[in-house]
């Protein structure tokens, strides 16, 4: 890093920030195999947090490969910094107040765990869409298990590139036997006793 460059303190505190907005801001990662239902469990939070007055930003992993990075392909290193340029803008959107929600495969614990050493201890919430492989590969929402079985895709997370589960996950859903709603509820039950939602918003 240059020598020319100093880090400027704001005279906003994140905690002045987030008081406004009546919650405590925080990171919930999730992380799981294509198609186990990372976006949809996400979005529907989103909007579930939202009808109760608090204020989110969701980044999803193909929208932020439309803009932010997508100058990155798919090989490990591109995969590692694209995950270490969202924690970066995770972190951003947290001291700003909000509750973030970000969906990633993120297949490498290592990445993960770089992500939540950016956060101060409780405020990095690792949701597990722990799926089953045949339930994500059944859904194949965007046809991407049919190339990759077929060749036309290769490093394919979960098929010829590895996906490292997570080893203590704060949140495990599989929504092959639960139901979004479901989902949503064990999630906001989560926020809410860990006192990251607090009273006066029009919940």
């Amino acid at each position: 890093m240059s020598e020319n460059i100093v880090w400027h303190d704001h005279k906003l505190t994140r905690t002045e920030r987030a008081s406004l907005k009546h919650q405590h801001p925080c990171l919930l990662w999730f992380t799981g195999l294509s198609g186990s239902g990372k976006s949809t469990i996400a979005n529907a939070l989103d909007v579930a947090l939202h009808q109760q007055g608090y204020h989110t930003f969701l980044l999803d992993g193909d929208n932020v490969r439309h803009g932010l990075n997508k100058d990155l392909g798919f090989s490990n290193e591109d995969r590692v910094e694209n995950i270490r340029r969202i924690g970066e803008v995770s972190k951003l959107f947290a001291d700003a107040g909000l509750i973030v929600l970000s969906a990633f495969i993120s297949p490498f614990a290592s990445d993960r765990r770089l992500v939540r050493n950016m956060f101060p201890a409780g405020e990095f919430i690792e949701v597990y869409m722990d799926t089953p492989l045949e339930t994500c590969e059944e859904r194949d929402p965007k046809g991407l298990y049919q190339k990759a079985r077929s060749g036309q895709i290769h490093d394919f997370t979960g098929i010829d590139s590895p996906y490292e589960r997570p080893s203590h996950p704060e949140i495990t859903l599989d929504t092959s036997n639960l139901c979004v709603e479901t989902c949503v509820d064990n999630l906001m039950s989560y926020l809410k006793e860990r006192d990251l939602l607090k009273p006066g918003s029009d919940s």
